[in-house]
């Protein structure tokens, strides 16, 4: 069995990360303390600061597991939505210019990348451009138009949904949350099927590596994340038993434009936030931008665009650290409180930021 804690750190002083890479030093902040323990079947949040920097979790892994890690950086960004954003080239161009100053050893996108079109080729050739390992999540809106997941990922050159890849001596796992089945809730997929379930009870039984999860939709969100997201992390669940400790270090999703991150039974489930917006829909639209942009790119009038683009970037210390650096933005034009959007517990996460955080996790083996 697993013993675990989570504590919320004081921040004596935390650092901004601007959109270009640049620091800005923030004024010192209160030290505050909470424990958050592990719960069978509860839902525990675990921050609730809603500014940008670094958030950093430690992991204790067995020294046998320990020999073949070295220190990991990565970028992740979430939810471009190229069809939507008049900038998302630029965007997605600024994270892949700042991730290579920071010496990333690899990027991924999370999903809502673009719909599988010609018109789209020079978003593609932007991503593209990366000298390096980059990896691919397949989103929901990534099938818009028509579109098959086989045409989106034949599109990004994928040769499947989900996989698995080693990176410095850990294993990644990349899942695909659009399964297809029966009695599905309405809309968009939202699923991960037997077949994939298996493939990845299988996955973990067999390694022996720390790993880090990616999937689009959330594991833990219960509005409009996986409709059967219990299942998939009894799975990891199972594995950190296993193992004998929490093997599994994050997993992380993007989907609900959201900044968040919240403990389920040792595990930490961290929702990337959008590069681009937040979706407030219909009733509340409104224009953000000149009147030409909307003119051009209707469907921005649902959002509430994020001045400049949002993106993590993650550094996995072997010794058993796991940092993460976040970006500061603002609303262009109002803010959904200002339109007075809400959307449930949603209203939480809602922010133009990657929230700073200092958050420890503590896992160690019984004897």
């Amino acid at each position: 069995m697993i013993a675990g804690s989570l504590h919320q750190l004081g921040l004596e002083s935390a650092v901004d990360f601007q959109s270009d890479g640049s620091q800005a030093k923030n004024e010192p902040r209160p030290r505050e303390g909470v424990s958050l323990h592990a719960v069978k079947n509860t839902r525990r949040e675990l921050l609730k600061t809603a500014a940008a920097g670094v958030c950093v979790l430690s992991f204790r892994p067995p020294a046998k597991s320990t020999g073949g890690l070295k220190e990991l950086r990565f970028g992740m960004c979430a939810d471009v939505h190229k069809d939507i954003m008049h900038d998302a080239d630029e965007r997605l161009g600024a994270y892949l210019k700042c991730m290579a100053k920071k010496r990333a050893h690899f990027v991924v996108q999370m999903g809502d990348f673009c719909q599988p079109k010609d018109a789209n080729d020079s978003f593609r050739k932007v991503w593209q451009s990366w000298e390096g390992d980059q990896y691919n999540v397949v989103g929901n809106h990534d099938m818009d138009g028509g579109a098959s997941r086989e045409k989106f990922r034949k599109y990004l050159g994928m040769e499947d949904g989900y996989y698995t890849f080693l990176q410095q001596g850990y294993r990644f796992v990349v899942l695909d949350g659009n399964d297809l089945h029966k009695g599905a809730p309405s809309g968009y997929a939202r699923h991960i099927g037997e077949e994939q379930r298996t493939w990845l009870a299988e996955t973990l039984a067999s390694t022996t590596e720390p790993v880090v999860v990616l999937v689009h939709q959330s594991l833990e969100n219960t509005s409009g994340g996986i409709d059967n997201g219990g299942e998939v992390r009894a799975i990891l669940e199972a594995a950190n038993r296993a193992a004998g400790w929490g093997r599994v270090l994050a997993c992380f999703s993007g989907h609900h434009h959201l900044d968040d991150l919240v403990e389920v039974n040792g595990i930490p489930y961290i929702q990337v936030n959008s590069m681009s917006y937040k979706w407030v829909g219909g009733s509340k639209q409104h224009e953000s931008y000149p009147a030409e942009v909307h003119v051009e790119y209707p469907w921005i009038q649902y959002t509430c665009p994020y001045e400049d683009p949002l993106w993590s970037f993650v550094t996995i210390d072997p010794k058993g650290e796991f940092r993460i650096e976040g970006v500061r933005s603002k609303w262009v034009g109002p803010s959904p409180e200002d339109l007075g959007y809400a959307e449930g517990q949603d209203k939480r996460g809602i922010t133009p930021n990657v929230s700073a955080r200092a958050v420890s996790l503590q896992l160690k083996e019984n004897q």
